[in-house]
C-alpha cells in the first residue's frame, strides 16, 4: 500500500523510519493527554522506542496482519491511524487511532477512519470492521457512532491503563451495512 488520500489536505500513508521523529515528538509533547487512553506511552521514552514501533509496524504490514498508518494533514504528521489486526480468516479488520489534541476538532479522524473503513471492505474484502474505546473516551467512541457503526456492547475491565483496568465499548459494521 502506498498511500490513501482523505482529501488535498490530509492523506494516510505506511509509517516509515523518517517519520520517528516527528512521532515520537508528537508523543512526547501531548504525553500526559495520550496517556489517559493509551497504554504504550510510558513505554515510549526515546525516539529509537518510536522506531521500534515503526519497524514492528512494517513487519505486520510485510505480513498482513496489521497496517499503521501516519496521518498527514496539511504536509505534517498528526497522529496514527490503522488496522491493529487483520484477520483475514475471519475477514475482520480492527481499527485503532490517535491524534495530537491540536489537531483534534477539524474533522480529521472522522474522515481518516470513513477512508480506512471503505479500504478495508473494497481492497482487503472484509466483512466486518471493529473498533474498540474505553468506555470513558468519548471523543474516540464519537468516531464510530458518526459513522454508523453500532455499539455491540461492552467488554469489562479490557485494559490496564497504568494502575486501572478500563472498560471497552465495542462497535462493529458489516460490510452489507456500510453505505459510505
Amino acid at each position: 500500500m502506498h498511500m490513501l488520500k482523505v482529501s488535498d489536505d490530509l492523506i494516510l500513508r505506511p509509517v516509515n523510519l523518517q517519520d520517528a521523529k516527528a512521532l515520537f515528538s508528537l508523543t512526547d509533547d501531548d504525553r500526559a493527554y495520550l496517556r489517559e487512553w493509551l497504554p504504550w506511552v510510558d513505554g515510549t521514552k526515546t525516539e529509537e522506542d518510536t522506531h521500534n514501533y515503526i519497524t514492528f509496524s512494517q513487519k505486520g504490514e510485510n505480513d498482513g496482519t496489521l497496517l499503521n498508518l501516519a496521518i498527514i494533514w496539511k504536509g505534517k504528521v498528526v497522529g496514527i491511524t490503522g488496522f491493529n489486526n487483520i484477520n483475514r480468516t475471519n475477514r475482520l479488520a480492527s481499527i485503532g487511532y490517535w491524534l495530537g489534541s491540536e489537531y483534534q476538532g477539524n474533522g480529521i479522524m472522522t474522515s481518516a477512519v470513513q477512508t480506512l473503513t471503505n479500504y478495508a471492505f473494497k481492497e482487503l474484502n472484509m466483512n466486518k470492521v471493529e473498533i474498540r474505546a474505553a468506555i470513558k473516551n468519548k471523543k474516540s467512541r464519537s468516531i464510530p457512532e458518526r459513522l454508523g457503526y453500532v455499539h455491540e456492547g461492552t467488554l469489562r475491565s479490557n485494559e490496564w491503563l497504568y494502575d486501572h483496568f478500563v472498560d471497552h465499548a465495542v462497535y462493529g459494521i458489516l460490510a452489507d451495512e456500510w453505505d459510505q
